[in-house]
């Protein structure tokens, strides 16, 4: 297992080798391991690898490099999930750009059956704390686990609402796990870590520099199956967040405000050009989101909700367990063939079971996951 985990992470740190081109390396050649034992020929007839990149994979300071890394995540019990993982975050696994590895450090599973980002600026006005506060505290009784970026404003209040109302919260980070990023948030993360995780994709070493946040927010959108804006600019890290939730077929809301209010901008923007549900009460999220407070999440079944034959409970149950699979892999997976996967994916649709997505994949509707 270890020596896998040296070939993946020396993998998705091949210059120039985002997640979709490692996916496509691995992919192609069967394996993170199988990629570095690849001929320099057959690499460089893969769709998207060059010359260049095909050279860089014969780079053994890549593999010299893993090994150090290997050593820090033991020292300080930092989990690397690699994205064919049980317990990789299966909301990740749905987005085509989602890490192939991401780093964890503490022992809660992102698999909750609820998660929800909340994001916003970093310059919060006394309105914004005193909503997002209430917010969380009105969102215990649906037990989410809350997702935001450990920054200052927003995020932070974000945090430190979810630890006092008992809920479970995810720091996202912007750099590796050797730092903390603001400083001032040492104490913040150390309370994160008692209950919840801190979750980044950047080795150890890798500092807080401005381009890394964007890749960071991403995993925000990636990980929850709603994200709240509470207060933002017409631009910036808020906004961009938001954007790609909204790519990803996350469900984004937004707390309005005043119209004359720098910070209330971004929000009502994205109410104007519906790109963002309007967020007034935690009523509202329950309503778009259908969830209902003092529901037994672990464990809950499809066939509580609605009539299934045994044949669509068994396609419910595995797209409950693997979201975001494409037909084919589908037709691979559960022994259906083509005709009869397709019929059993309609019928599920119709019953509001299964939403389709983009490319030919399905998901379970947010009730039934």
């Amino acid at each position: 297992m270890q020596n896998e985990l040296i070939y993946q992470i020396a993998l998705v740190h091949i210059p120039g080798v985002g997640g979709v081109t490692a996916k496509r390396l691995i992919s192609s050649c069967g394996g993170a391991e199988q990629v570095f034992r690849e001929k320099m020929q057959a690499l460089k007839k893969i769709p998207g690898i060059g010359e260049h990149i095909a050279r860089s994979v014969r780079n053994h300071n890549l593999l010299n490099r893993a090994e150090q890394e290997i050593s820090f995540l033991q020292k300080h019990r930092i989990r690397a999930l690699f994205y064919l993982d049980k317990e990789y975050p299966h909301r990740l696994r749905q987005c085509e750009d989602g890490p192939v590895l991401l780093y964890v450090r503490g022992n809660i599973c992102l698999n909750h059956p609820r998660v929800v980002a909340i994001v916003g600026t970093r310059s919060m006005t006394p309105y914004g704390r005193e909503q997002c506060e209430q917010l969380v505290h009105d969102m215990a009784v649906l037990e989410p686990l809350i997702v935001s970026g450990l920054a200052y404003g927003v995020d932070g209040c974000a945090h430190q609402a979810a630890l006092n109302n008992h809920l479970l919260t995810a720091a996202v980070l912007g750099h590796g796990m050797d730092r903390i990023y603001p400083p001032m948030h040492h104490k913040l993360a150390r309370k994160i870590l008692d209950t919840g995780a801190l979750v980044t994709d950047f080795m150890s070493g890798t500092r807080p520099d401005r381009d890394n946040f964007p890749k960071r927010n991403r995993i925000i959108a990636g990980l929850c199956d709603a994200i709240v804006v509470v207060e933002a600019a017409v631009t910036g890290g808020a906004l961009i967040t938001a954007n790609i939730a909204n790519t990803y077929n996350r469900d984004v809301f937004a707390l309005p405000g005043k119209v004359t209010d720098k910070y209330s901008q971004g929000c009502n923007k994205l109410i104007r050009i519906h790109k963002a549900h309007l967020l007034e009460t935690v009523a509202d999220l329950q309503y778009i989101m259908n969830w209902e407070p003092g529901e037994k999440l672990a464990g809950r079944q499809t066939a509580l909700f609605v009539s299934l034959t045994d044949e669509e409970q068994q396609m419910a149950n595995f797209l409950r367990d693997h979201p975001g699979t494409g037909i084919d892999q589908i037709v691979g997976s559960t022994g259906f063939n083509l005709s009869k996967t397709s019929s059993l994916l309609l019928n599920l649709e119709l019953k509001g079971v299964v939403k389709p997505l983009p490319g030919k994949k399905f998901i379970l509707r947010h009730k039934d996951q």
